[in-house]
């Protein structure tokens, strides 16, 4: 089984003004994100995360490599996991797009709605996808992480439940926060969404699984039939 977390990155001065980045050079973490950050990282510490993955953006990069230092791990780019292309929209504020036909398309039936310049939904969910099933096949046990943004995640989540894209709005998905799927035999099974806080149980399932390939590991070599 993987568990794969589905990491937000941290608070942004840009996410804080409610401002649109896409993929705008530039934007870091903030006090409050790197703050975000680094907790999340102390609850990941004890976990035994095999690998880290990212999105290209700066931000997800400080995100990433803050978690990925107390584990010794090399931060892996992916150009998938980045956030949603927004073409003319990019820097510009949330208020100024409130009353703009597709920014309400967005937000109440997304599915099919480009951004001028920019990407559809499906678009980036095709990609996610992409990339969480390469993961996947490059650790078919134990614990990984992808670092990426909001609506990224969303569609991905959206994807693996079987959700219409219109759903989308309807999951909440906060900086530095962690949503865990869990992809097992019969497919994917959500952990968690959205989490903020205790991690510990994530301990436990991952040292269960590594235990559980172990067992399996010498099932196969010791000539002995699994009951």
């Amino acid at each position: 089984m993987t568990i794969l977390l589905l990491i937000r990155h941290g608070m942004t001065d840009m996410v804080a003004q409610k401002r649109l980045s896409g993929w705008m050079p530039g934007v870091v973490l903030n006090d409050t994100g790197r703050r975000e950050v680094y907790a999340l990282a102390g609850q990941l510490a004890l976990l035994p995360l095999q690998a880290i993955y990212s999105s290209p953006l700066e931000r997800t990069l400080q995100t990433a490599e803050i978690i990925a230092a107390p584990h010794g791990l090399t931060v892996q780019v992916r150009a998938g996991l980045a956030e949603t292309q927004i073409g003319e929209w990019t820097g510009k504020p949330i208020q100024e797009l409130e009353g703009n036909d597709i920014w309400k398309a967005l937000k109440t039936r997304p599915g099919g709605v480009r951004i001028p310049g920019g990407e559809t939904v499906e678009e980036v969910q095709a990609r996610m996808v992409a990339e969480v099933e390469a993961i996947r096949q490059a650790h078919p046990y134990g614990l990984v992480a992808a670092v990426s943004h909001a609506d990224p995640i969303r569609a991905t989540i959206c994807h693996y439940l079987g959700l219409e894209l219109d759903n989308l709005q309807r999951l909440v998905i906060s900086t530095a926060s962690v949503t865990v799927l869990g992809f097992g035999e019969h497919g994917a099974a959500l952990w968690g969404l959205n989490v903020t806080g205790d991690l510990d149980y994530l301990r436990r399932a991952a040292d269960d699984e590594q235990k559980a390939h172990q067992d399996e590991g010498k099932d196969e070599h010791d000539g002995s039939i699994p009951l």
